[in-house]
This record gives structure tokens, C-alpha cells and sequence, in this order.
């Protein structure tokens, strides 16, 4: 960075080579978002700006990681089951129910269930409880797709849609809780 006294003034002089305008604006060095950075005149940062290309000299996988690493801030996330995170003290917090704002719910068994709510959901759907074994799931499954199938209902639209919501659950069912 060049430094000149005028006047006994100190103004700092554009980095661009042969310039003796005043650098008034700030242009990364290194594409590390640091924090180091040079001074330009208002026709160099111009030019500065015009070419400067992030993901120059990047292969696919690094620009890849960049792209999901910025949806974070490039900052790096914690587990949900982490003790520090916030959101999970907030959840336990809320379970544990200190203030009886929950008494007449079941928000502890909630809590100790190893079935999730997507589960609980294609569950539902397939009109079945949580306890039930994945025999008893599959077997269900043949049933619905025999009572809702268009070619046994006339080809009904709402039986179709139907038929689709079933498929849907079964296939969370089976990635989730399948040959377990």
C-alpha cells in the first residue's frame, strides 16, 4: 500500500501499478474472505470488478462444496442431537415441561418413541398404530392397493389419488422401518 503526505495529509494512493490516483476502494486479495485487501481508484475497481471471477481456478467438486457450504454462511452446523445447539435445548426444555403448560398431552412418550412424524404419518395413512411389525405393514399394503385400485373402483379419481398417498407411505415405510 502506498502512503504519500500532502499537505500534511496522509492519503493512501491506488495499489493498480503507475497510478497516483487516491485508492478509496477496497478489493480483496485472496478469495478466502479475509479480511486483507487493497485499495483502488474508481477506474480500477471498476476493471477490478469487471474481471474478478470467484471460482477461477476452482475444479467442479471444490465450486460443488462452496455452493453447499454457503447455504450454512461457511459456517459449520451442529447435530440436532448435539448438547450445545440451541434448538435442542429448546426442545428439551420444552419436553421436560417445567412450567406444566403440557400436562394433559403426551409429550414425553412423544419424546422416547423411536418412530419419527413422517412415520407416524404414513402410519396414519395406512390406518395402522405405531406398534405395528413390518409383516403386518406389507400385508396392509396388499390390502389398500386392493381396495383402491382404479380398475376396481371405475377408475375414480379420488380412489387414484388415494391409491397414490398409500404408495407414498408405504415406500417411507420401507426406507425407514423395512426388514427391521
Amino acid at each position: 500500500m502506498k502512503i504519500y503526505y500532502i499537505d500534511k495529509l496522509m492519503k493512501i494512493i491506488c495499489d493498480w501499478k503507475n497510478c497516483k490516483e487516491i485508492g478509496a476502494y477496497k478489493a480483496p486479495v485472496e478469495k478466502d474472505n479475509s479480511k486483507k485487501y487493497r485499495l483502488l481508484c474508481l477506474q480500477h475497481i471498476k476493471i477490478f470488478n469487471k474481471n474478478w471471477n470467484y471460482f477461477e481456478n476452482m475444479n467442479d467438486q471444490e465450486i460443488e462444496f462452496f455452493i453447499k457450504s454457503d447455504l450454512t454462511w461457511h459456517k459449520s452446523t451442529k447435530n440436532f442431537g448435539s448438547s450445545e445447539n440451541f434448538f435442542n435445548i429448546l426442545w428439551n426444555n420444552a419436553l421436560d415441561d417445567k412450567l406444566n403448560i403440557f400436562k394433559t398431552s403426551n409429550f414425553r412418550d412423544f419424546k422416547k418413541t423411536k418412530v419419527s412424524q413422517t412415520d407416524r404419518d404414513a402410519l396414519q395413512t395406512m390406518e395402522l398404530n405405531e406398534d405395528v411389525k413390518w409383516e403386518e405393514i406389507q400385508s396392509k399394503f396388499k390390502e389398500l392397493v386392493k381396495k383402491y385400485h382404479p380398475d376396481k373402483n371405475q377408475g375414480n379419481k379420488k380412489f387414484e389419488d388415494k391409491l397414490k398417498k398409500i404408495t407414498l407411505a408405504y415406500s417411507q415405510l420401507k426406507k425407514t422401518l423395512g426388514k427391521k
